[in-house]
């Protein structure tokens, strides 16, 4: 966070046009406030892909070490088809994988960052093959404290941990919209401030910068660092 002098405390001026809320310090001395620039960073995957699983489990390290400079989400390769009769989509690993998407989305939506990914983090741990099935989702939301019948997030994707709740639906078609609009086709597909800088298809790809934790990090570190003007 970059602070600035106040010049006047009765006409307070526009910085680039916006109005940044007041930070007082504990002297009460009056500064303007600019929050830092996060940057996104997205995985391109199918909820039951063993790259999917690959790339959340080495982001959980990335998130350990990043997770102030960047806004990560999952976004979710799929093919839209009007005449799937529960989602709209096909999904590559049948039904129970559009199930899957649809619960990461409505936690993600509703509930904190922390939460979400530890929720995707407690699927995986129990198996690709599990992931969508009810129980487990509501035993991860138990486990990552969701209440689940009394939560938005449960709300949105089904009371019963089904993952065909209305609002999770149209949340998996927009993901799938996005997913085509960003031209991303495999899953695991790394973006950093929408650029694809890795791809893990059976193996690393197109990793011109690496594919470490520490590559990651520092990359998004350098992303960070452009968009704060640092």
């Amino acid at each position: 966070m970059r602070l600035l002098p106040v010049l006047s405390l009765l006409a307070p001026v526009a910085v680039h046009g916006l109005r940044p809320p007041w930070i007082f310090t504990q002297d009460s001395t009056q500064y303007w406030g600019k929050e830092d620039i996060k940057v996104p960073v997205q995985l391109g995957v199918m909820s039951r892909c063993p790259d999917a699983l690959l790339c959340e489990t080495l982001f959980n390290d990335v998130v350990q070490k990043a997770s102030d400079k960047m806004d990560l989400s999952l976004v979710y390769v799929a093919k839209l088809d009007p005449l799937e009769p529960e989602f709209g989509v096909r999904c590559m690993h049948g039904p129970e994988e559009c199930a899957g998407n649809v619960q990461q989305l409505c936690v993600r939506r509703h509930e904190p960052f922390a939460v979400w990914w530890q929720f995707v983090q407690c699927q995986n741990y129990e198996g690709r093959n599990k992931i969508g099935n009810p129980d487990i989702t509501l035993k991860c939301a138990k486990t990552v404290g969701i209440d689940w019948e009394n939560s938005r997030a449960g709300r949105c994707a089904g009371l019963d941990g089904s993952g065909k709740g209305i609002e999770g639906v149209g949340l998996l078609r927009e993901s799938v919209i996005l997913a085509e609009k960003m031209r991303i086709r495999s899953s695991c597909t790394v973006l950093i401030n929408g650029r694809a800088v890795c791809i893990h298809d059976g193996t690393w790809k197109e990793c011109d910068n690496g594919h470490t934790v520490g590559d990651f990090v520092r990359q998004i570190k350098e992303e960070y660092d452009k968009l704060n003007g640092d």
